[in-house]
């Protein structure tokens, strides 16, 4: 079993933040594999699947935790133990302020970074799970991050999100066959990042 879990929070008022991309990661990959239907466990919204590669079918797991951005540690944590597996198995979906929009960098273990909801996992399951940070961008100013994550993205955003999230779940073979170097560059190759300055702004998806 993989478990393949996006960083968010569980209220409708947070669905089109910046900082529910992994919400959206998941809801892209549901689709794409045809994931049954979801249902509420491990006090997360769960659908389970299985994605094919080369090798055969991979079981997965999907999970939007509704503990909470900053407490998904303890909705992954009850995953692990029930299905007994250890931190290799899981790959965590969150967005990443260093990064430039569109961007997809793997990364396996390694410290937070200011990110307590990694902070809440390492918390809960050791280090050494795999990581699939997405780019958001950064809004210039350390004091403005928080808003900015917690603001929806504009709608001159919209285009490359859904590249990025289309080409995540396109690829997302190499991630369950565990092969994290082809499935970054696979990403990248289906969505290629805009040239766009992080730190532009536009009007709100929702305007």
């Amino acid at each position: 079993m993989l478990i393949l879990a996006g960083l968010g929070n569980p209220e409708a008022k947070y669905q089109s933040n910046r900082h529910n991309i992994g919400f959206a990661a998941m809801d892209a990959i549901a689709r794409r594999w045809a994931f049954a239907p979801g249902k509420k466990r491990f006090h997360s919204l769960t659908a389970e699947g299985s994605i094919d590669t080369p090798a055969g079918p991979v079981r997965a797991l999907l999970m939007k935790p509704q503990t909470f951005y900053n407490g998904s540690g303890q909705a992954i944590g009850e995953a692990v133990k029930f299905f007994k597996l250890t931190p290799a198995d899981v790959v965590v979906f969150h967005d990443e302020i260093d990064l430039a929009p569109g961007r997809l960098r793997m990364k396996a273990g390694g410290g937070a970074a200011g990110n307590n909801g990694v902070r809440s996992i390492t918390a809960h399951i050791g280090d050494g799970f795999r990581r699939a940070r997405l780019g958001v961008g950064h809004p210039g100013d350390k004091a403005m991050v928080q808003h900015y994550v917690l603001s929806d993205f504009y709608k001159d955003e919209l285009a490359w999100l859904e590249a990025l999230l289309g080409a995540v779940a396109d690829a997302a073979p190499y991630l369950a066959a565990g092969d994290d170097e082809r499935f970054q560059a696979e990403v990248m190759r289906l969505a290629p990042a805009e040239k766009a300055d992080p730190k532009k702004r536009g009007e709100r998806s929702d305007d």
